[in-house]
């Protein structure tokens, strides 16, 4: 490649597809969901399962904090609903990693959020 070449592809034009908020926030949740899933198929991998669980954790309370924003737009109904599925995801988390429960609720709450997601439907 000729330096006028690598000058020109250096200073040329790359456009990244833009994310939107939405597709972000679908990213961040699918890659989460796809953790917790993962250990469902090990199940005898106690840490992989301990990392998921708390990523879950973690992720459900960046939403639960982020409801409770005053520039969130939600109705009061879905910012409830998702408050709620916060607190439950904290104390199924709990069970699962007692060994009391298994990660498939989990999964499951996370799948249908990014149904919603998908389908356009946030308020």
């Amino acid at each position: 490649m000729t330096y006028a070449q690598q000058a020109f592809d250096a200073y040329a034009e790359h456009s990244a597809p833009v994310k939107t908020d939405r597709s972000l926030e679908y990213d961040v949740i699918a890659r989460v969901t796809s953790k917790l899933k993962m250990t469902v198929s090990d199940p005898d991998n106690f840490l992989a399962l301990i990392k998921a669980v708390d990523e879950n954790r973690r992720m459900w309370s960046l939403i639960a904090s982020s409801v409770g924003d005053t520039d969130n737009q939600f109705s009061k109904d879905l910012k409830a609903s998702l408050f709620y599925l916060y607190e439950f995801t904290l104390l199924h988390s709990r069970k699962v990693l007692k060994g009391d429960a298994d990660v498939h609720p989990l999964v499951d709450i996370n799948v249908s959020i990014l149904r919603g997601l998908n389908s356009g439907d946030d308020r």
